[in-house]
């Protein structure tokens, strides 16, 4: 990655930016933090992984998508600066060069701030080229232990390798082993180290439209962020969190009657705030929802399948058109041996249709939740579109 940004001409290094890393959150906060600097007059880039229906969603300026026309003319450009200088065995991989992209489109645009988010991990992750002037770690929990570790104190060390020398840097509210890891990387590093929770002890944090109390973890992280860089980013208050478009984060949808959730959870720490919001629904409602889901990898689904038993009416098991998906047999299978519900296996195509959910009654409020891909096959069904050629098995 350093080698193609350097015959690149080094676009990370012409962009300001923030840079975000952590289990969970980190997409939200993001988007959170380019509202609030949109709002008060920035141009901001945002750069975010994966994408929900559309490659362009990953690079935006102030929210508009790279173009069709823009994203074709940078990869055009980038193979031809790098084919000389890399061998086919060793060409970047479709990460680097989108992150690449997002620079380069960042530079040529001039935007004030980019916002950008890590794919996996941060130490080893294709955006850790940047020199940020904050560093944010939102949150540590389990999740890709087959890459990070399979200790909280080794995903904290990976996370962490985002910190760079005398950058300041923030953290959320994580567990007192991943905070230790990099409090002792910080303090190699001489960052300064900020605290949500110092932040707050006696001031409350701001709302947000996002559903949940970790959204509002997530808002205090963006709003103490500017706060942080208020001295080369002055912002005025705002009500910025307020209308924070974030797609498959706890999202509403009427269709017809019927109410579509649209939740993308797909780990362990991720798991306890669904169940958070379940338990507020069923007490709103009355009664349980139906639920929806499909999981990548059976280490997640192993934990998110016994919560979803606990809370759903009917549960449906689909299979995500992903390599890394488990199958339905291998969802039944997870389940927990006790369980009273009888699990449906189905499909997408069977249970949805352009326009029509064909699972429930009218007035019935539908979960459809674990991985974010299962989410936008759904939305390509009901809403009638073509799928992206690319798809979206790409971090």
């Amino acid at each position: 990655m350093q080698l193609l940004a350097e015959v690149a001409g080094h676009p990370e290094k012409s962009s300001p930016c923030i840079h975000l890393a952590g289990t969970n959150g980190k997409g939200s906060t993001a988007a959170m933090l380019e509202a609030l600097y949109r709002a008060n007059g920035y141009t901001v880039g945002l750069y975010t992984s994966p994408h929900l229906l559309r490659l362009n969603e990953r690079i935006q300026i102030n929210r508009i998508a790279i173009s069709d026309a823009e994203l074709c003319e940078q990869v055009r450009r980038l193979v031809k600066t790098a084919a000389p200088v890399f061998k086919p065995e060793n060409f970047p991989s479709f990460f680097e060069c989108i992150t690449l992209i997002a620079f380069k489109y960042f530079a040529d645009r001039g935007v004030d701030l980019a916002i950008i988010e890590t794919g996996l991990g941060g130490r080893l992750d294709a955006t850790n080229i940047v020199t940020p002037h904050l560093s944010i770690i939102t949150s540590i929990g389990k999740d890709h232990t087959d890459i990070l570790g399979d200790s909280i104190q080794a995903i904290a060390k990976e996370k962490a390798g985002i910190l760079k020398s005398e950058v300041p840097a923030l953290i959320g509210e994580i567990p007192e082993e991943a905070e230790a890891v990099i409090t002792e990387q910080a303090q190699d590093l001489k960052c300064r180290l900020h605290r949500l929770a110092d932040a707050f002890k006696t001031r409350a944090r701001p709302k947000t439209n996002l559903v949940g109390s970790y959204q509002q973890h997530n808002a205090a992280l963006a709003l103490h962020a500017t706060e942080l860089l208020e001295d080369r980013f002055p912002v005025r208050p705002c009500d910025a969190l307020k209308s924070i478009h974030w797609q498959g984060r706890w999202e509403r949808r009427l269709l017809g009657k019927k109410t579509l959730i649209f939740d993308a959870t797909h780990n362990a720490e991720a798991g306890q705030q669904l169940e958070e919001n379940l338990q507020a629904t069923i007490k709103e409602l009355g009664k349980k929802p139906l639920i929806i889901t499909g999981i990548l990898g059976e280490e997640r689904a192993r934990v998110l399948l016994p919560l979803l038993s606990q809370y759903a009416r009917e549960l449906y098991l689909l299979e995500p058109n992903q390599p890394r998906a488990c199958t339905v047999e291998n969802l039944l299978k997870l389940l927990t041996p006790s369980t009273t519900l009888k699990p449906i296996t189905s499909s997408v195509e069977v249970l949805f249709s352009e326009g029509a959910c064909h699972v429930g009654d009218d007035e019935d409020v539908i979960v459809v939740t674990g991985s974010i891909y299962l989410i936008a096959e759904i939305l390509i069904q009901i809403d009638g579109i073509k799928p992206d050629p690319i798809g979206n098995d790409l971090i």
